[in-house]
């Protein structure tokens, strides 16, 4: 692949430079601005070099079916790129950043062609148009029209074929036009790749995986065995693949659907998929009921281990957490995606926190990653961010990564 340095001659050439600026944000206020600045170095870099750079994000959802057509301009209303823009500009407060209401159309091309060198427009939502998600073909051929360059440094958004990502590129590259991954990119696919791609001295690898359900994540868990020593699963998804084995889980979340999944992958992980010895659990999980009881319990079968009726699991226990934070002590690599548990609550944080510290405790002895999502939310939230090797900002991204075995629509489009 091309990379944004490859790129030669680019004053006055107009770049289409899809960004993942899809931030939370309330009210007009952008609540955390970590995804504009992590796209900065590919953006600084390009108008260092005299470029005419077009940003283009999506910003939330648009649920297009939705029949009210009031309600789908509320919708828009609140994942309106305005306040982004401004945000933007208080960040390189020495270069003049322009917004574009519009989607496409002449207003649009109006504003591109208003650009001078070393100046930045943002445009309007990309999911504002209804076939920015289908890649609509000639939604994609009218952006492309803008641009003589295309750079992706939106990797949160590289599983996805849309318009913006693969759609724009592909046209591109048929009219030899150049195409290349930024700054963001190149760190993202570089990373992940290495979990993929795994060499002996990466081992022993381990693999920790949580949320919430089995189904979303059976293709990487099938991915991950075949790659790694050991998998530690933690999180909601440990209930299905207790109850496959036997176990009273209480009312703790269980997929029913995915239970002999999760039977034949137990049985042909041979060992190397652990779940957990002991449990955190909870008749409720309001932190504001005084008559709600929280416990310990053990879950190891052979032992008649079990959660009670009216009880679900929030977390892995102490036990548990000592013998991952083991395992990982020993590992040489370590990808994680997914909370052990409800972390949100301060008493189901220890098997998350239990976790980062063994994280920490490797720090310049082995690589890992923390697959972005909520995991990587944890990891900011404790202050554990600057002992991982790298988190990455596309959590969906890194997992489809993962299973794919290195592939995405949006970076094989710019092999």
């Amino acid at each position: 692949m091309l990379t944004v340095e490859d790129l030669k001659d680019l004053k006055g050439k107009k770049v289409y430079v899809r960004v993942d600026f899809n931030v939370p944000q309330k009210d007009g206020v952008i609540r955390d601005n970590n995804r504009i600045k992590a796209a900065l170095p590919t953006i600084t870099y390009l108008t260092g070099k005299g470029a005419r750079v077009i940003l283009m994000s999506h910003l939330g959802k648009i649920k297009w079916k939705e029949p009210d057509p009031a309600k789908i301009e509320a919708m828009k209303k609140a994942n309106d790129m305005a306040p982004v823009a401004k945000a933007l500009q208080e960040l390189v407060p020495e270069t003049k950043v322009s917004f574009c209401e519009a989607t496409r159309g002449e207003q649009l091309k109006a504003a591109v062609e208003a650009l001078h060198d070393g100046e930045i427009l943002l445009g309007q939502n990309t999911r504002y148009e209804k076939g920015e998600e289908k890649n609509d073909p000639e939604l994609a051929k009218e952006w492309a029209s803008l641009a003589d360059v295309f750079v992706m440094d939106a990797f949160g958004s590289s599983h996805r074929a849309h318009a913006s990502t693969v759609g724009v590129p592909s046209i591109l590259k048929a009219e030899g036009k150049p195409v290349a991954e930024g700054y963001l990119m190149i760190k993202e696919v570089e990373n992940l790749t290495r979990c993929v791609e795994v060499k002996e001295e990466d081992r022993p690898y381990v693999a920790i995986l949580g949320g919430f359900k089995v189904s979303d994540k059976i293709k990487v868990i099938d991915s991950l065995l075949k790659k790694c020593d050991y998998v530690l699963i933690g999180g909601a998804m440990t209930y299905t693949f207790k109850k496959a084995m036997g176990m009273n889980v209480g009312n703790s979340p269980v997929e029913e659907e995915q239970l002999e999944y999760a039977r034949n992958c137990i049985k042909s992980a041979k060992g190397r998929l652990l779940l957990p010895f002991d449990a955190v659990v909870t008749t409720n999980f309001d932190p504001e009921d005084a008559s709600r009881t929280i416990k310990i319990v053990d879950t190891v079968i052979e032992k008649g281990g079990m959660i009670p009726d009216g009880f679900e699991g929030c977390d892995i226990g102490p036990k548990t957490a000592a013998y991952y934070q083991e395992i990982i002590s020993k590992a040489k690599m370590v990808f994680w995606n997914g909370p052990m548990g409800v972390f949100e609550q301060g008493e189901f944080q220890n098997g998350t926190k239990a976790i980062c510290e063994a994280i920490r405790g490797i720090k310049g002895k082995a690589f890992t990653v923390c697959g972005g999502g909520d995991s990587a939310s944890a990891v900011k939230q404790f202050g554990y961010k600057a002992d991982f090797s790298h988190v990455s900002t596309g959590g969906g991204a890194s997992l489809e990564m993962i299973e794919n075995d290195g592939h995405l629509p949006g970076v094989d489009v710019l092999r």
